[in-house]
């Protein structure tokens, strides 16, 4: 398997967790999207010019979750899909909680819409970036403080966990303070403290220089 992805991309990010975790084997490329290469060849690849995009024998698949559903049914030990049917819907109502209200909002071709279209400085650029985590994490708080346990749901490892790490780490590195968030900087650090975890940080992928 061939993977296309970027170190800090969020959802890249996600699928590497899952890759290490399932010690699933592939074949990286890197797309840089801070000189735009997504929006060169690659776009014959994936025509939305994001990453990541897995390519498997039978074809390409684009969008993480889409990514991570696949890869859950080819190699479904360890699992991170749970065996209780409301526990599995309690953990991907949190990734979709974080896949599709809080990043899409502080992705990298929105807060560069920002600044190189709408011409708007880089501290209110920040300002936006902190406003939406906030937003999104403060609901996103109370919801784990009554669906966890180690993890986002009881003590198993889940899609939710795999969506919550690459948020965090983005929080992080746009300092957005997270001291209000106790549950999830608990389960971020549990989940981080997992050794497999080390083979997805974006800080060890070869493209990290760039």
């Amino acid at each position: 398997m061939d993977l296309f992805t970027y170190f800090r991309s969020t959802a890249s990010y996600r699928v590497r967790l899952v890759m290490a975790y399932k010690g699933i084997a592939y074949v990286p490329h890197y797309i840089n999207l801070r000189t735009n290469e997504q929006n060169q060849e690659y776009k014959n690849i994936n025509a939305f010019g994001l990453v990541p995009t897995l390519s498997t024998e039978q074809g390409t698949i684009p969008q993480s979750l889409a990514i991570i559903e696949y890869l859950e049914k080819l190699h479904p030990a360890p699992a991170l899909w749970l065996t209780d049917p409301f526990q599995q819907a309690q953990a991907m109502s949190i990734a979709q909680v974080i896949c599709c209200d809080i990043h899409p909002l502080n992705n990298l071709r929105v807060l560069k819409y920002l600044t190189d279209t709408l011409g708007i400085t880089e501290e209110q650029k920040n300002a936006w970036y902190h406003h939406w985590v906030h937003e999104g994490f403060k609901p996103l708080e109370k919801q784990l403080s009554q669906t966890s346990g180690i993890f986002c749901v009881k003590d198993h490892l889940s899609i939710a966990d795999i969506c919550l790490i690459p948020q965090v780490y983005n929080a992080n590195r746009f300092g957005v303070d997270l001291s209000s968030y106790p549950t999830i900087l608990r389960i971020n650090e549990a989940v981080l403290d997992l050794q497999w975890t080390k083979l997805a940080t974006p800080e060890v992928q070869e493209d990290a220089t760039s």
